[in-house]
C-alpha cells in the first residue's frame, strides 16, 4: 500500500512538471504545521470502536486523546486556481485509565494506560477561489494512508477466572486508507506564508481479539497553524 500511494504522488508531481512553463513556474510552498487534534466524540465513533467499548468498564475521557501535532506539507501551483500537495503528519497521545467498579486486593486502583499514534501521509488537491493574491482562501479534498499504533499497557482484570488482576501489553498496528479535506486562509508574500487551516479526516483500523473492541477510529479533526517558505 505504501508503494502504490508513493508511486501516485510520484506521477502527479511529474504531471505538474510537464505543466506549460507559465504555471509551472509559479511558486512552490514547504508548508509546516502545527496544530491541535481532536478525536471524534463517542456518539460519533464507529460501531465497534474499541475506546467505546472500553468506556463500559474503564474511566477515562474521550478529550483526553486530544493532543498536539505537527506535519509538513509539499505545494505545487496547477495554474491560477488549484495546487497539488503532499504531506506527512504526527501525533501521539497516551490516556491514563482505571477500571470503573474494580480495585485490586489492597484497595489501590486497577490502571491502565491507552496510547493512540496516527502518522498521516497524504496526497491533495486545493482550490483558490481568489487566485494567486496576497490573501489566499482555500479549500481542498484529498486520501491519505494513515500508518496508526494502538496499545494498552497496564493491570488487567481476567473476568473468566474469579476476576483476578494480571500485568500485560496489547499493540495492534496497520496502515489504512480514508478521505480528507480541509479548508483555510493563507497569507502568501514572495518568499513565505502564513496562515490557518482546519482539516477532517476519517478512516478505521482492524483490531484482534485480544480488544474487547474490532475497530479502532482514526477519524478526527485538527485545527492548526501554517507557515511556509515558497521558492
Amino acid at each position: 500500500m505504501l508503494k502504490r500511494i508513493g508511486s501516485i504522488l510520484l506521477l502527479a508531481c511529474a504531471c505538474v512538471a510537464a505543466l506549460p512553463e507559465p504555471a509551472a513556474a509559479q511558486r512552490q510552498t514547504l508548508n509546516f504545521t502545527i496544530g491541535y487534534f481532536t478525536v471524534r466524540g463517542e456518539d460519533a465513533r464507529l460501531a465497534g470502536d474499541t475506546l467505546v467499548e472500553n468506556h463500559d468498564f474503564l474511566s477515562f475521557d474521550f478529550k483526553d486523546f486530544d493532543g498536539a501535532s505537527v506535519g509538513a506539507e509539499w505545494l505545487i501551483p496547477i495554474g491560477d486556481y488549484f495546487e497539488a500537495g503532499a504531506g506527512l503528519g504526527f501525533y501521539r497521545r497516551t490516556v491514563p485509565s482505571v477500571y470503573t467498579n474494580f480495585v485490586n486486593t489492597d484497595g489501590t486502583e486497577i490502571d491502565q494506560e491507552l496510547r493512540l499514534r496516527i502518522i498521516p501521509l497524504t496526497a491533495t488537491i486545493r482550490v483558490l477561489p481568489l487566485g494567486r493574491s496576497p490573501v489566499q482562501p482555500y479549500l481542498g479534498v484529498g486520501v491519505g494512508l494513515f500508518n496508526w499504533r494502538y496499545s494498552e499497557m497496564g493491570q488487567f482484570v481476567d473476568f473468566s477466572d474469579n476476576n483476578s488482576v494480571f500485568r500485560a501489553s496489547y499493540v495492534a498496528s496497520g496502515n489504512d486508507v480514508g478521505p480528507v479535506a480541509s479548508g483555510g486562509l493563507r497569507f502568501a508574500g514572495d518568499s513565505f506564508s502564513g496562515g490557518g487551516e482546519i482539516r477532517y479526516q476519517r478512516a478505521e483500523g482492524d483490531l484482534d481479539n485480544r480488544f474487547v473492541g474490532t475497530k479502532i477510529d482514526l477519524g478526527g479533526w485538527t485545527y492548526q497553524f501554517t507557515f511556509g517558505f515558497r521558492f
